[in-house]
């Protein structure tokens, strides 16, 4: 682990030894073939390691005594920089990109099936950790705040309230709205009371 870097390392896969071949053109889209090697002979044979540093994933390969890097791949997602073969399980085209965006295909194998398949898990575990949301996102975000306490609508001793209903206020009988010709005068109607007498005059 660098110490001078704040980036946790993770070895996620280790393999001894591995064999880098040199890979000759696709002859077709659907992918590459290992019998278009000369699988005997190899460029290099060294260790290979998985590393998870942060959130990227790097592959690298190394001389087996000395720790030399021969070559890195930057894996970001599946496949794009490492293809599996069409017509073995322990041999894959790496991607390896150099200064100045420069690309090279290298063709690498394994001994073993079981290595070969370990390394595509540990691919695969990268993969999907990188495409599920971290749960320290889902921590951060804004709490959900809690429900308001209930609303008491019960009436207090002494309080009245009014209510409306439509088309009821409209329908109030006036006097003037019931009048009619039979009464005294200035307007009264059936229920108007008689104008009261003139001052000391008796009946």
């Amino acid at each position: 682990m660098d110490i001078l870097s704040d980036e946790i390392e993770s070895v996620l896969f280790v393999s001894r030894e591995v064999m880098v071949y040199q890979v000759p053109p696709r002859t077709s889209a659907s992918g590459y073939k290992a019998a278009d090697w000369n699988v005997e002979a190899f460029l290099w044979k060294g260790r290979l390691r998985v590393l998870e540093i942060g959130t990227r994933c790097d592959i690298r390969l190394e001389d087996s005594s000395t720790g030399e890097l021969f070559a890195q791949v930057n894996y970001v997602s599946p496949w794009s920089q490492v293809e599996p073969v069409l017509d073995s399980s322990r041999y894959f085209v790496l991607r390896v990109e150099g200064e100045g965006g420069k690309r090279a295909y290298i063709g690498m194998g394994f001994q073993e099936r079981g290595e070969a398949f370990d390394f595509q898990v540990a691919l695969q575990s990268v993969a999907k950790r990188s495409s599920t949301p971290s749960s320290s996102t889902n921590n951060t975000s804004e709490p959900s705040k809690p429900a308001a306490p209930p609303k008491d609508y019960s009436l207090k001793e002494g309080q009245t309230f009014k209510i409306n209903i439509p088309g009821r206020e409209n329908k109030k009988s006036t006097p003037s709205s019931t009048s009619s010709g039979g009464g005294g005068g200035g307007g009264g109607g059936l229920f108007s009371l008689p104008p009261p007498p003139p001052p000391g005059r008796k009946r």
